[in-house]
C-alpha cells in the first residue's frame, strides 16, 4: 500500500487529505500492533473541534488504554461509526476502513509539522 500521501505524528496518528481541506485521521499500523486487539474507541462527536497534538479521545485494547492525539486541528465532520461499532477494524485495516475521524482542517500548514511516511518509518525502526 502506498502511504506517501499520509502524514504522521510522533504519537502514531496519521492524517490524509481526501479532498480540499477534508482529511481522515487514524492510528498507524505500528500503533495498532503495539496495542494488540482493540476493543473500544472513545472519539468526539461530529461538530467537535480537535487541536493539533492535543488529546481527542482514547483507544482501549486488551493490553491498555491509550490516549489519541490529533495530528492536525479542525472540526470533526464525521466519526467512523463502523470502527466505533467494530473496533477490530483498527487492527485489520488501520489506513482504510479503520480510520477514526473525518475532519475539516483549519490550516493545511499543520501538515508541515508532521512526518512523511519515510521519516515515520525511520522513527519507529529506531525504537525497535
Amino acid at each position: 500500500m502506498g502511504l506517501e500521501e499520509y502524514r504522521f505524528s510522533k504519537e502514531h496518528e496519521w492524517v490524509r487529505v481526501v479532498q480540499g481541506r477534508t482529511a481522515l485521521i487514524g492510528i498507524t499500523d505500528y500503533a495498532q500492533k503495539q496495542l494488540g486487539d482493540v476493543v473500544f474507541l472513545s472519539v468526539p462527536e461530529g461538530g467537535a473541534r480537535v487541536r493539533q497534538f492535543q488529546k481527542f479521545g482514547e483507544i482501549e485494547s486488551v493490553k491498555a488504554v491509550s490516549d489519541l492525539f490529533a495530528p492536525a486541528s479542525g472540526r470533526v465532520v464525521e466519526v467512523n461509526g463502523e470502527a466505533v461499532q467494530h473496533p477490530e477494524l483498527v487492527n485489520q485495516d488501520p489506513y482504510e476502513r479503520g480510520w477514526l475521524l473525518r475532519v475539516e482542517l483549519d490550516d493545511l500548514k499543520d501538515l508541515e509539522r508532521l512526518m512523511s511516511h519515510n521519516d515515520y518509518q525511520s522513527m519507529v525502526q529506531g525504537k525497535t
